[in-house]
């Protein structure tokens, strides 16, 4: 239940742009304040939520953009630093820090169906699984997301360097949320990333610049179906075989697998798959046009097995399928239908069954339909922060550099100079875009030494993309969040090896 009294703390930087011959003026710095209570595990909770802008300084101290976030925080709190705080993003780069807000960990989620599909009225309805009861949540909009704009909001004359890119984005998020913690006095608190998709690579990279640059050490780093562009700018024997577990686990959901693996549990597959994948299949690419003959037909005989894609297939493109192919092509036979690209759960249709790619994105198109109306009425009738600025679900942020990637070495530095560092990786297995087995690849190679494995960890789900979209997977996914902060907020051990 909201409690109607609210705040606003309104300072005096404004940007703006003409439309029409009116100004939209969005406040550079400024705050909204709104008190609630909710139910989490069964018990009360009553928390406040901030709301608003805050700028991102250049080195003369001059506003270059200006940030929407929402912070919750728990009443009655005695002392800060005794209470862990999550720090979210969402991804893209580009997208808004919208999805992992009003659907997983925040005190509101969508009124959805039980596996996550959109229905009417829209809405929200409270979270009994947030993780609110145990850490203090922001929700950080990066420039041009969501509400955040960059200054001049006409785009004429901004610096993109200084946001659009793997490390320009680190660096000046790296620095706003040294503000952040310091208008909240957050400093002692045990201190938490989260990040989505693209946001696996910027809480990668963060973690490194906030400890190098900003002094600011953190206990965990949760990675949300991660991208990791290290492995898929990799060959084709790494990126493209660590695909086929992925595409057994959307095969084995539409029930058009071989008998002998489709009567089994899904779970029960996946290690045989993940097996034949690094141990046959990488070795097997790896020769290119040099393998033998019959060593490409005994591969593309398994594949075929662990797909369902006929050999014919497979050998036409040289045991090399890509995904937009596989989604195109699993039930082309079946019902002539496409899958997700990112939750491969969802079902498309297309122009025509011919093709080697679906006209369009299953899911996406699914998800915006229920998180577009949502987040609007959220944000200006729960939380009280009302502009006529547009709600960016994705924004202008091309070109992005993707240049000098170090992120996933970055990550591991981290937690080498931080023993307090642990990382956890969540993934779904019907997620055709940061597959799981990429995820967990990329575990894998985070720490090549292996002196660092017992605070790595990994969570599968059966759903796709945004996990937490599945009501079974909200709950446990969110436990799974909480009982990672819990075993790694170390009060009282020092931090040394």
């Amino acid at each position: 239940m909201m409690k109607t009294k609210f705040t606003l703390i309104l300072l005096s930087f404004l940007v703006g742009f003409g439309l029409n011959g009116q100004s939209i003026k969005l406040p550079t710095d400024t705050t909204v304040v709104t008190k609630h209570t909710t139910t989490i595990l069964g018990q009360p909770i009553s928390y406040t939520a901030t709301t608003g802008t805050q700028p991102v300084w250049d080195e003369n101290g001059e506003p270059i953009a200006s940030l929407f976030y929402t912070y919750y925080a728990k009443d009655g709190v005695k002392d800060k630093g005794e209470r862990p705080l999550l720090i979210s993003f969402n991804g893209g780069p580009g997208s808004a820090s919208v999805w992992m807000h009003v659907a997983y960990t925040g005190p509101y989620v969508l009124k959805i169906d039980e596996e996550g599909y959109p229905v009417q009225p829209y809405g929200v309805q409270e979270n009994p699984f947030s993780v609110l009861d145990v850490a203090d949540i922001v929700f950080v909009n990066p420039a041009n997301t969501g509400y955040s704009r960059t200054i001049p909001m006409s785009g004429k004359d901004v610096d993109k360097t200084k946001f659009f890119g793997i490390n320009a984005d680190i660096k000046y998020l790296a620095g706003w949320l040294n503000t952040f913690v310091s208008r909240h006095s957050r400093w002692t608190s045990p201190k938490y990333l989260i990040g989505e998709s693209y946001g696996g690579t910027r809480v990668a990279g963060l973690s490194l610049e906030l400890q190098n640059s900003q002094w600011m050490y953190l206990n965990g780093v949760i990675m949300v179906s991660p991208a990791d562009y290290k492995s898929y700018g990799a060959d084709n024997a790494i990126s493209s075989a660590l695909n086929i577990p992925y595409m057994t686990a959307a095969a084995w959901h539409h029930k058009v697998l071989p008998s002998s693996l489709q009567n089994k549990d899904l779970l029960e597959i996946l290690p045989e798959v993940e097996d034949f994948t690094i141990n046959e299949l990488m070795p097997a690419m790896a020769k290119g046009g040099f393998i033998s003959e019959n060593e490409k037909l005994a591969v593309a005989k398994k594949m075929a097995n662990y797909t369902s894609l006929s050999e014919k297939v497979i050998l036409q493109n040289n045991l090399n399928v890509s995904p937009r192919y596989f989604w195109k092509e699993l039930l082309r036979d079946e019902t002539g239908q496409t899958i997700g690209r990112l939750d491969s759960r969802y079902l498309g249709i297309d122009k025509s069954e011919a093709g080697v790619r679906p006209d369009y994105s299953a899911e996406l198109t699914s998800w915006l339909h229920s998180f577009t109306p949502a987040i609007n009425y959220y944000i200006r009738e729960h939380l009280k922060f009302k502009t006529d600025i547009k709600y960016n679900m994705f924004g202008p942020v091309r070109p992005w550099d993707n240049r000098n990637d170090n992120t996933r070495d970055n990550l591991r530095q981290a937690m080498a100079q931080n023993p307090y560092l642990n990382v956890m990786f969540q993934s779904g297995y019907y997620d055709g875009a940061t597959t799981y087995f990429n995820a967990k690849y990329t575990m894998w190679q985070l720490d090549p030494s292996g002196k660092m494995s017992d605070r790595l960890s990994f969570k599968g789900y059966r759903s796709g993309h945004m996990m937490y979209l599945r009501r079974e997977d909200l709950e446990s996914a969110n436990n799974d969040i909480r009982n990672f902060i819990k075993s790694t907020f170390t009060k009282g051990k020092s931090a040394k090896y």
